[in-house]
Parts: C-alpha cells; structure tokens; sequence
C-alpha cells in the first residue's frame, strides 16, 4: 500500500493536474485572506487583522514549499499566478459584500436639494449641507456619514429625488464620538483618535 501511494505522489496525474490544483486554491485562499487583511488594517482591526495574518502567510508558506519541491513544473507556476489573479478578485468581491466600516457621502446638485435633504433627515441620516458656485451655476453640496452597507440605500434616495446629481464616496477611518442623536441611532462608532 506504501508503494502505490508514493507512486501516485510521483506520477503525472499528481505532478500536472492535483498538485497545480492544490496550489491554485491554496494561492486563492491566501490572497483573498490578504485582502481581507489589508482591508482589516486599513479599518484599524487591531485583532482581527494580525490573525488574519497569520494564516495568509501559513498558507503561502506550504505553497511556497510545494513550488519550491517541484521547481521544474510550468504547471504548478500557471497554477500559481491564476490563485494569486482569482484570489485578488474573490478578496474584493467578499470585501465589497462585507462592506465594513463607515463612508462620507457628499453629493453636488445643480436642482433645489430641498426634497432631497428632507428626505435624508426623514431617513435618519445625519447631513450637513451648503450652497456653493459650480463652474458654471450655482450647487447644493450634501455631505452625510454613513455605514457602508447604507451606501445603496442612500444612493436609492439620491437617485429618487436628484437622478442626475453627482456623488463621491469616501473611506471615513475614525470619527469623534457624536454627542447627540444627529446621526443615524443604529449605526454604532468606533470611538476616534
């Protein structure tokens, strides 16, 4: 029996189809869970982030060893290098699901803003917002902090009551606790540096 498994692990079958597949899934693994990381690390995850780590580098370690042990088989470098591209996709679709952390929304409007600020307060979403000089015309500027997972339901709003208005979205890291119950009452803070 210990002859026919040492066979299989030198035969072809092994060396250029189940070898490069191990690796390719063991690359996507460990690449989506670096994505996973750097996005952890950038939404300051103090604990999650270092044990995302450590896996990320136990599985490319193995990897890396497999490659190593088997440094003449094109295969397993093909293998390799379509993890690494499919594990950077998968890790930003899953980051883009999870939608972690909390945005600012400021969106610029040439029509009144009036029905759309309203709506937003009805909504329970904290704004600030000012008149300002476009290039051309005069601008409503609505600026608002929101979870990520409420972008949608924001833009839904937006779109409602102002299709053509424009809207940028930013990575908010920290704010300062809010002292009053201007912003939304479910949406929980992450106390500021």
């Amino acid at each position: 029996m210990e002859i026919l498994s040492t066979d299989f692990f030198e035969g072809n079958l092994f060396s250029y189809l189940i070898l490069p597949l191990l690796i390719f899934f063991a690359r996507i693994s460990d690449v989506t869970i670096g994505t996973m990381r750097i996005v952890m690390v950038s939404k300051g995850q103090k604990l999650i982030a270092p044990l995302l780590g450590f896996f990320e580098v136990i599985i490319w370690l193995v990897t890396m060893s497999k490659i190593i042990q088997n440094i003449d088989n094109w295969v397993a470098y093909v293998a390799y290098g379509a993890g690494f591209a499919t594990g950077n996709y998968i890790g930003l679709i899953i980051e883009e699901k999870l939608a972690v952390g909390i945005v600012q929304l400021q969106i610029i409007t040439r029509k009144s803003a009036q029905n759309l600020i309203a709506k937003l307060k009805a909504g329970g979403y904290g704004i600030t917002h000012h008149e300002a000089q476009g290039a051309n015309e005069k601008v409503a500027v609505i600026y608002t902090i929101i979870k990520r997972n409420e972008v949608n339901k924001v833009l839904e709003i937006m779109r409602t009551y102002n299709p053509n208005a424009f809207y940028s979205i930013e990575d908010v890291k920290s704010i300062s606790r809010p002292t009053s119950n201007y912003f939304r009452p479910n949406l929980r803070w992450r106390k500021g540096k």
